[in-house]
């Protein structure tokens, strides 16, 4: 049987991250159904921060609302969190972000069809498979791309230590919230070109199995020249990167008083 504070906060982990999913891809449907009639890459960015924000304090009281493998390995690896749940609570992300993507196409399953007479598409003028995983440029190479998404998590893992740092110059608990999603709006904003700025494996890997299964097919794991590891191994990699980064410049310099409080 399940440890119930487990369960409660795997259950939280899904749901948070549901609500990211839902947002996130509903606006880029938004957006890519009515041909930027109804929204701009602006609008994604700015509602993609709002879906994190929404995320966090859906679940941030319960399981402190990681909503991100990334998150959680980079926690295990440098604050602790413990081993046993990076799993639980990595599955538990990538559910919800399936279950969100299945209730956004259900949505919009008419205007999916008005938009693309019910032929899926991945690549093309009427490609639809980008509105839940992400996809590289034409030009991106693999190395690029892996370079994109490790610096992209990296970045956001910094700065999350940094917001959530007691001893640093942080917020209020319940402004780290929005805090953490204009740093998701700047992230966007800056590093999204490339490949969409996926920076969470569940984001990317939960819609993109979604796809799978569908309407779309295999190509989704087939395209970009088996681009679909990239959003997840490049994340895993930039968190712990990340939150290196932070503990080596900042983190570890406090007064040993208020190392001691931490």
């Amino acid at each position: 049987m399940m440890n119930p504070t487990l369960k409660r906060e795997i259950l939280a982990e899904f749901l948070g991250t549901f609500i990211l999913l839902a947002l996130g891809a509903g606006v880029v449907a938004q957006v890519v159904l009515s041909s930027n009639a109804n929204g701009s890459y602006i609008s994604i960015n700015i509602a993609w921060g709002i879906a994190v924000t929404m995320g966090v304090y859906v679940a941030g009281g319960v399981s402190g609302a990681h909503l991100n493998p990334a998150v959680t390995l980079a926690l295990a690896v440098r604050r602790g969190f413990p081993w046993s749940k990076v799993i639980p609570f990595s599955l538990a992300q990538v559910a919800g972000a399936f279950a969100a993507s299945a209730l956004v196409f259900a949505v919009y399953s008419e205007a999916f069809d008005a938009f693309d007479s019910g032929a899926r598409m991945v690549t093309g003028a009427k490609a639809t498979a980008g509105i839940f995983a992400t996809y590289p440029q034409p030009f991106l190479s693999t190395l690029g791309g892996l370079l994109d998404q490790i610096t992209g998590t990296a970045v956001l893992l910094l700065v999350i230590l940094a917001i959530t740092d007691s001893r640093n110059n942080a917020p209020t608990s319940n402004l780290a919230p929005l805090m953490i999603g204009l740093l998701v709006v700047a992230i966007g904003m800056c590093f999204g070109f490339n490949a969409g700025y996926a920076i969470n494996p569940a984001r990317d890997l939960g819609p993109r199995l979604f796809t799978l299964v569908g309407g779309w097919g295999t190509e989704v794991f087939r395209a970009g020249n088996y681009w679909f590891w990239v959003p997840v191994v490049g994340p895993l990699i930039g968190g712990v990167v990340g939150a290196f980064i932070y503990d080596f410049m900042v983190g570890n310099h406090f007064p040993a008083d208020e190392q001691a409080d931490a």
